[in-house]
């Protein structure tokens, strides 16, 4: 049974232009930049669409990995998913939603993964690995919002 969590987060953009930042190569790589994430294989640079893979580089929890992920379905600007389909998860999907919300748009992260391993990956999801992804997700969405451009002054 896979681990599962959801990040809900705000944002003054429009739905369409989240889901194209959210979607970004580019943009992923700088909101990764701690973990060194970089794009190495497929789709390394602008937007990713449906069927297409990208492998990323990066250092998580003091390891180098690398992982292959393939958008599967993508619902403009509604929603799209990927799923890993090489790397260290034994299963890992991520569902990107974008509902309209007032003058913005609430992004809604559904995240699914299991470990491998059995019992032992078991224990990591729980000890380490769930606390870790979320923070992950929620620091991307951080960044992610940070790039709205300032609201205008009523006053001009």
């Amino acid at each position: 049974m896979p681990v599962a969590f959801v990040c809900r987060t705000r944002s003054t953009m429009p739905p369409q232009e989240l889901f194209d930042l959210s979607r970004n190569i580019d943009a992923h790589v700088g909101s990764m930049t701690k973990s060194r994430e970089k794009a190495v294989a497929g789709v390394t640079t602008g937007l990713i669409s449906e069927g297409q893979t990208v492998t990323w580089q990066a250092w998580h929890l003091g390891v180098r990995f690398r992982m292959t992920s393939r958008i599967v379905r993508m619902e403009a600007p509604a929603s799209f998913s990927d799923e890993q389909v090489k790397g260290p998860f034994k299963y890992l999907r991520h569902t990107h939603q974008f509902r309209p919300d007032g003058s913005g748009t609430l992004m809604v992260d559904t995240i699914e993964f299991a470990a491998p391993f059995g019992p032992l990956g078991r224990l990591a999801e729980k000890l380490v690995l769930a606390r870790y992804m979320q923070n992950l997700i929620e620091k991307r969405n951080e960044f992610l919002v940070a790039q709205a451009p300032p609201a205008l002054d009523a006053r001009q």
